[in-house]
């Protein structure tokens, strides 16, 4: 079976199944931001939001939260910004 390869950064729909999470918490943090928020990002910080989406849920779940945060710098940054970009936005009806 071949490999499963990350989307590319214009592949919406590949990153929007992404983000549709186990979990009601994520995909109430990872939704919104990708709808109101992906196409305000950089090309590199895209690609950091994708190489987020690969963490597990219970990893994703506690650094959304604010429960300890990724080793990697760029994604400790990313989830700052998602939980700024979320915070500054207010609750979103899905």
């Amino acid at each position: 079976m071949p490999e499963q390869t990350s989307p590319g950064i214009n592949d919406k729909a590949r990153i929007q199944w992404a983000c549709r999470r186990g979990m009601l918490e994520l995909d109430i943090a990872i939704m919104p931001f990708f709808r109101y928020e992906y196409d305000t990002l950089t090309d590199p910080e895209k690609q950091t939001f994708i190489a987020l989406l690969r963490a597990d849920d219970p990893d994703l779940f506690n650094w959304m939260m604010g429960n300890g945060e990724p080793a990697d710098a760029d994604l400790r940054n990313m989830v700052q910004l998602i939980r700024e970009r979320n915070q500054q936005r207010g609750p979103v009806a899905e």
